[in-house]
């Protein structure tokens, strides 16, 4: 892993990001953009600028959206043991972004409009010199 993709992935994930991850890695014919941005900005608010949560902050609703995430590989989740006092041992379980795969995500979108028929395709019939920088 390069320095840069090592900078990407141990930073803070912005809403557009996780929008293209989620449209990518859930449906990328069938989710409308805006479902998308809304269901990053409420899973999101979940997270803030941390990198896990507790999962008992959830409601049900919310833990089918984040299995739903997690199928996709944007979630992952970890749990951690610990022994009470009175020695019973107590479960707590946390969801993590996987940043490794959201980026892996975001980068395959360059590759879907390719995957386009020409006819279907904006930018099949441009010429070459339209994609060359001016200064």
């Amino acid at each position: 892993m390069s320095s840069n993709e090592a900078e990407l992935i141990s930073g803070t994930l912005n809403l557009d990001e996780l929008t293209i991850a989620i449209k990518n890695g859930i449906d990328r014919t069938g989710m409308p953009d805006e479902e998308a941005k809304s269901m990053a900005q409420h899973i999101l608010n979940f997270f803030g600028y941390s990198e896990r949560i507790i999962d008992n902050i959830l409601e049900p609703e919310d833990r089918d959206a984040f299995y739903m995430l997690e199928d996709t590989g944007i979630l992952t989740t970890e749990r951690e043991e610990t022994t009470l006092y009175d020695g019973r041992e107590w479960r707590i379980h946390y969801w993590l972004f996987r940043k490794d795969r959201i980026y892996e995500l975001i980068g395959s979108e360059a590759t879907h409009v390719d995957d386009i028929e020409d006819e279907d395709n904006p930018y099949a019939n441009l010429d070459s010199e339209v994609w060359k920088r001016t200064a």
